[in-house]
């Protein structure tokens, strides 16, 4: 069994407040602290199968361009999604599954590329706009019981584990491998950087907080039961710690390196990117009215966050 990372955002950060601030309040936390960020989903391959955990942003999603008030950056794009999938070797036709740790778009942005694929997903996000006209979705009703604390989860084959972990969104879930001694957790979105599973913090992005809460205390209980790679979506950490097969220890964080950050780029298009959920604000779709006219108490129409959780866009 190989798992591979399939990067396509690189040199992004997160901010203390957005990565901490999530029960404590962001104000109590040092916004010009900033954690490396990229973006980037997993491969599985078992020798029989070609397994994705997410499919990336769309094509031709745009750039952000972060400034010194961004909350949040995913990186600049070191490529499409597929285009990348297929530099590892891989054709979209081969892939014959695909598991959905939630519905945000730079989860689920290229479902529409795998028609022939079954798509595993928590039935409580099949009404996700970001799920509208995709065919070959498989609801998730977690029917094989407990996975050692977890105490819903659906056994995808032998070692392959799709487990409920709901919070960041109501339908979360996150992927078990198993792969000889190790447990290797694809966990989405539950910490976009490795230092808040450290320091035990939740991120501002959440649905229920008190399930985010719960899902967070099972998955520390996990690691420190069970030798686990922990591999983040939203974090150079992930692939550093998949490449080196590195166990997470709690007790001993790895040192941080912080976001090395530029903000010399300045020219934008008038769009607009939602760090919480990825919804892509274009003035050309709402009457040309500007971004920065919109109201104060203006929302995402889709995860509904303020305007202070947008980033400006090439």
């Amino acid at each position: 069994m190989q798992i591979k990372a399939i990067k396509f955002r690189t040199d992004g950060f997160y901010t203390q407040p957005f990565v901490f601030g999530g029960e404590e309040g962001q104000d109590k936390f040092d916004h010009n602290i900033r954690y490396r960020g990229s973006l980037q989903n997993y491969l599985i391959d078992t020798g029989k199968d070609v397994i994705l955990v997410d499919t990336g942003l769309p094509a031709g999603f745009p750039e952000e361009v972060p400034n010194e008030e961004s909350v949040a950056f995913i990186g600049y794009s070191c490529g499409d999604y597929i285009d990348n999938l297929q530099k590892l070797g891989y054709k979209p036709e081969q892939v014959t599954k695909v598991l959905l740790t939630h519905r945000h778009a730079d989860h689920s942005g290229e479902l529409k590329s795998f028609p022939n694929a079954q798509i595993f997903v928590n039935a409580h996000e099949l009404g996700a706009a970001e799920l509208e006209g995709i065919g070959n979705l498989v609801p998730v009703s977690y029917t094989d019981g407990a996975y050692y604390n977890f105490p819903e989860a659906q056994k995808i084959q032998d070692g392959i584990w799709f487990v409920r972990a709901e919070g960041h969104t109501r339908g979360n879930s996150i992927i078990i491998v198993e792969d000889g001694n190790l447990f290797y957790m694809i966990h989405g979105d539950i910490t976009y950087c490795d230092e808040a599973l450290y320091a035990d913090k939740l991120s501002v992005v959440y649905d229920d907080i008190k399930a985010a809460r719960e899902t967070q205390n099972r998955i520390r209980e996990f690691i420190r039961k069970h030798p686990t790679v922990y591999l983040s979506t939203h974090s150079p950490q992930g692939p550093e710690n998949l490449e080196a097969k590195r166990v997470m220890d709690l007790d001993n964080p790895v040192p941080t390196r912080f976001a090395d950050v530029d903000f010399s780029k300045k020219e934008t298009s008038g769009k607009y990117v939602c760090s919480i959920c990825g919804y892509l604000y274009d003035p050309a779709e709402h009457d040309g009215v500007a971004f920065e006219d919109l109201p104060d108490d203006w929302k995402c129409p889709r995860c509904k966050r303020g305007k202070d959780k947008f980033t400006p866009a090439k």
